[in-house]
Order: structure tokens, then sequence, then C-alpha cells
């Protein structure tokens, strides 16, 4: 099957503007490529960064953006994916979205929101592994640092999905700090880029199935948790990727390439894992600082969440 896989530059809180730009980016990568799949990050509404724009951007489930997916799906007679923060029962989830042809859907919840998305929504108990009808095999989805851990390789490999479906709003360490401090979050940004760009192959490897990554790309200003006054430029490190199952990149899209998206065929076949499952949480070899911001991240974040939730301070509450 064809695939195509988007990379888009979004602006935070602008929900409007990064649906409309989506569909222009998804209905001229459709006329380019007469694709089978059309792959749309995480977080497609607004960049999960830290900031109070975030709170206003959730959407109801059956909301604008599972709307324009359903209608874009039908219309051109593809499958879509594309995940945004929405609200059902009372919470907000960060939710990845497959959409058949025929406009039906599946969904899955990031397990985990990473570090400070924990301010933002909780996680999910899901699986992630799907039956599609249109593609006729069971898809995985794999949405933000859910690509990061062996744990989802290993739900993968466990439920015999021969395709992986997902993105990243994967954003990095300050850019715009001085100083020691400053060398030291470009230090970090690099290796970020670097772990970034390895982890759909490793995905691949470790599954046996294709892969197809989906990435923000692009410089986003955010705040900084528990200090609102100092700025975080962020920048999205992009890597929007469609592997085979072997691991072999076919298309490739860096930070350096920006916005746009990519296309190639894959084979659906048996899993054949060419990596094992390692005892260890994550795949790449996170650094202390990495490490840190997520304990912490996911400790304040959480605490928040639910002091917000519990007194009805979330926006979409009332």
């Amino acid at each position: 099957m064809k695939i195509v896989a988007i990379q888009p530059a979004l602006l935070v809180g602008q929900v409007e503007a990064n649906l409309k730009k989506l569909e222009q980016l998804i209905l001229a990568a459709y006329q380019e490529h007469q694709p089978d799949v059309i792959v749309l990050p995480e977080s497609m509404t607004s960049p999960n960064v830290y900031s109070p724009l975030a709170l206003q951007t959730p959407q109801p489930l059956q909301g604008e953006p599972l709307q324009l997916l359903v209608r874009l799906a039908t219309q051109l007679n593809v499958v879509i994916t594309g995940g945004f923060v929405a609200i059902r029962d009372g919470h907000a989830y960060g939710t990845y979205i497959l959409v058949e042809a025929n406009g039906d859907y599946h969904l899955h919840d990031k397990d985990i929101p990473t570090a400070w998305e924990q301010n933002f929504y909780r996680g999910g108990v899901d699986d992630g592994v799907v039956d599609s009808t249109t593609l006729k095999c069971k898809v995985a989805l794999v949405s933000g640092w859910e690509w990061a851990r062996y744990g989802t390789a290993k739900r993968i490999r466990d439920q015999r999905a021969q395709l992986i479906l997902g993105g990243m709003c994967w954003y990095s360490m300050p850019i715009n700090w001085y100083g020691v401090l400053g060398k030291w979050m470009r230090h970090e940004h690099q290796i970020y880029k670097q772990q970034s760009e390895a982890l759909p192959a490793q995905m691949a490897r470790l599954t046996g199935i294709p892969v197809v990554h989906a990435a923000h790309v692009g410089e986003v200003m955010s705040d900084m948790p528990l200090l609102p006054h100092v700025k975080w430029l962020t920048e999205m490190v992009g890597e929007t990727q469609i592997c085979d199952a072997s691991g072999k990149v076919l298309a490739r899209m860096s930070l350096e390439d920006g916005e746009g998206y990519i296309a190639a065929e894959v084979e659906i076949a048996e899993p054949q894992p060419l990596d094992q499952v390692q005892p260890r949480y994550w795949i790449p070899d996170m650094t202390v600082t990495s490490k840190l911001a997520w304990h912490l991240g996911n400790l304040h974040g959480g605490l928040m969440y639910r002091l917000r939730h519990r007194f009805k301070k979330f926006p979409w509450q009332n």
C-alpha cells in the first residue's frame, strides 16, 4: 500500500488555523501521490507545549478535528490517522484516531502523557492495536513517547500487529538560553535530534513490521513549568519517516527539511522481528536531564491535572 506521512509546522492554540493548514497539506499530498493511507502526528490541533493556551485547545471527541478526518477520509476514499487532546466522559485524553475510508473510526489514548503534558490530559489504558477493515490488517497506533519505550514494542508484538501508524510532537530543550546553561541545553537538543532520527527504524526492527512516523517541526515559544516568567523556545525535531519491516528508511523529512510530506509503498506481511525487546524502560539511551524532566514533569503535571479537574478549573469543564 502507498502511504503519505505529513510533517506540519503548527501554532500553539490556533486550532482552526492549524486544521485548515492540515487540510491543505492532506489535499496536496493526495493529489500528488494518490495514497491509500495518510498519517498525521499527534496533537494536530496545537503543539503539546507548556502554555496557558494549551488549556483552551482540548476539543470534544466528536468535534471539528474528528469531523475533518472523517470528511477527508470518505471524500478521498483513504485511511487517515491523527491525534488531538479529546474530551470525553468528563476527562481529556491524548487521543490518536484511525479513520476508515467509510468514516468509521478507532481510538487509542496515549498511555502516559509526556512530562508537562500531564497538566492538560490523563493517560489511557487500551493496547493501541485495532483491526482496520479498509486495510484488512491489524494496525498499531503509537503516539508521543510511546515510540521510545520497549513496553510499546512488546505490546505490539504480543498483539501481532502488521503495521504501525502514529506520530510525535517531540519538543526539545530550550534553544534560547545563554551561558553554560544554554550550552548544556543545546547539547541536549542535539541528542534529541539523533534519538528521534533513530527511533522509527528501531521500532520497525523490534516489531518486524512497517512503521510510519509523522512528526511536528519548527520553533515554538512556550513557558517554563514552575517558572512562568521564563520563556522556553523549543524546536520540534521533525523526523517524519516511513520504514519497511527491516528498518530500512524508505522516505524521510528531517528538522532541516521543514514542513511538507513524504510518500512510500510498504508491504504488509506477518511480523518478523529482527531485534529483541530489552528488559529496560527506554529504547534510546536517555540522558539524566531527560529522565529528570520526565519524572518531575509527570509528578507536577499529574498533580495539577487532578487539582484543576477536582475544582473544575479547566475551561472545557464549563
